[in-house]
C-alpha cells in the first residue's frame, strides 16, 4: 500500500539525515510518497516565519509527517518549529522510546523503556509575565491580597497550568500504548508532595485512570527527584513512564544519555488526528554539509512512523538493520564513542550504505 507522508527536511544536518532516512525507508520495502515541506530558520526570509502555513496544511492533509532538526532562531520572537507544530496540530503526546543498542557506547545494556510526556501545558504553556511590567505587578499584588504568598516585586512569573482533561488524555494514552505494545507497567512521575494543586491534580487523575486498567497493567508513581535517582541507578525497573511537560522534557534527555545520547533517540508528537515523527537532536550547523551527521535518530523515528501507518514488517527490518550495523561496529559515525572502535569514523553516507546493504541482505 502506498502512503503519502509529509517530509520536513529541516535545516543544518537535517537535510542530510532526512536524505539518509529516505534511502533506508525505500530499502525497507515500504511504499512512501514524500510530500516535501519546508521549515526552519531559512524560511524566515521568504515566509516571515520558520514554520510556513503551507507546511502545517501539508501535515493536516496527509495526517502523518516526519521532520529533521530545525534551527530555532536565537534572540528573536519566533517560537521553535516543534512548539509551533505541537500547538497548531494539538499534538498533546510526546513519545520517546529509549532502548539500548549494543555497540553504541551506552552506559547500560538493558534499557528498554518509553517516556510519555504531556505536550501542551505545565510551565511550557507559555503563560508568562515579564519582570517589572504592569501586568506582572498586578498579579503579584493579587496573589498577596489573596493570602496565597509573597512574591518579590522584581520577579518574572511563569504560570503552571495542569488540567484534568489534559492529564486524563496523556495517562489514557500511556496505558493504551502499554497494552498495544505488550508492556506491563505505567509509572506516573510528579512533585505532588510540594505542588499539591498542579502536580497533586496530575497524580490524582493518574490514579483514577489507572483503575480502568488495573486488570491489565500495573501502576505506580514516583516523586520526580526520586525517579531521577532510581533511573540512573537501575533503569530496568521502569517500563512506560508518564510525565507532565517539564519533567518529561528533562527525563527524556536523561534517558537518552543512558543509551548513548540524542543521536540515537527517536521521537514522535502525536494527537487525535495527526502525528509528527522527529529526530530530537539539534540541527548542528557546525557540521552541516560535511557528511558527518549520524542519521540513526531520524531513521529510528521513521521506523516509529512505519509502525504508526501499519508498515510493521518494514519497521522491523529497519530496527534489525540498525542493531546489526552497530553490533558489527565497522561503520559507525564519529559521535559514537566506544572503548574499542573497530574502524575509523565513517561518513553519514557510508553508515547509510551499510544499513541499506543490511536490509537488502535480509
Amino acid at each position: 500500500m502506498r502512503h503519502t507522508v509529509t517530509l520536513i527536511p529541516g535545516d543544518g544536518i537535517g537535510v542530510e539525515t532526512s536524505a539518509a532516512m529516505q534511502r533506508v525507508v525505500a530499502a525497507s520495502g515500504a511504499e512512501i510518497e514524500w510530500e516535501i515541506a519546508q521549515a526552519g530558520a531559512a524560511c524566515i526570509e521568504t515566509y516571515g516565519t520558520p514554520l510556513p502555513e503551507e507546511t502545517i496544511n501539508s501535515v493536516r492533509r496527509n495526517k502523518v509527517a516526519i521532520k529533521g532538526p530545525c534551527t530555532t532562531p536565537v534572540g528573536t520572537g519566533f517560537r521553535s518549529v516543534n512548539v509551533a507544530l505541537r500547538k497548531s496540530l494539538n499534538l498533546y503526546v510526546n513519545l520517546r522510546p529509549v532502548m539500548s543498542i549494543p555497540g553504541a557506547g551506552g552506559r547500560y545494556s538493558d534499557v528498554n523503556l518509553v517516556i510519555v510526556r504531556e505536550n501542551t501545558e505545565d510551565l511550557y504553556a507559555g503563560i508568562e509575565f515579564e519582570e517589572g511590567t504592569e501586568k506582572a505587578l498586578e498579579l503579584i499584588d493579587f496573589i498577596d491580597e489573596q493570602g496565597a504568598g509573597r512574591i518579590a516585586k522584581d520577579s518574572g512569573i511563569s504560570i503552571k497550568p495542569i488540567s484534568i482533561t489534559a492529564t486524563k488524555n496523556i495517562v489514557d494514552f500511556a496505558f493504551n500504548y502499554a497494552i498495544k505494545q505488550g508492556r506491563n507497567k505505567v509509572t506516573a512521575v510528579h512533585k505532588a508532595n510540594i505542588m499539591k494543586y498542579s502536580d497533586g491534580l496530575f497524580l490524582s487523575v493518574a490514579r483514577d485512570v489507572a483503575k480502568d486498567y488495573e486488570d491489565h497493567i500495573d501502576f505506580d508513581d514516583k516523586i520526580v527527584d526520586a525517579f531521577c535517582m532510581n533511573m540512573v541507578m537501575d533503569p530496568s525497573q521502569f517500563d512506560v513512564i508518564v510525565f507532565p511537560n517539564l519533567y518529561g522534557d528533562i527525563a527524556s534527555d536523561l534517558a537518552a544519555g543512558l543509551v548513548g545520547g540524542l543521536g540515537l533517540a527517536p521521537g514522535a508528537n502525536i494527537g487525535k488526528e495527526y502525528a509528527v515523527f522527529e529526530a530530537v537532536h539539534g540541527s548542528a550547523p557546525d557540521i552541516a554539509g560535511k557528511d558527518l551527521a549520524n542519521p540513526t535518530a531520524q531513521i529510528l523515528s521513521a521506523a516509529m512512523m512505519l509502525d504508526h501507518i501499519g508498515e510493521r514488517e518494514a519497521a522491523l527490518r529497519i530496527r534489525s538493520a540498525v542493531l546489526a550495523v552497530y553490533a558489527q561496529g565497522t561503520h559507525l559515525t564519529g559521535d559514537i564513542r566506544v572503548p574499542e572502535r573497530k574502524c575509523e569514523p565513517v561518513t553519514c553516507s557510508s553508515f547509510t550504505d551499510a544499513l541499506v546493504r543490511q536490509i537488502e541482505a535480509m
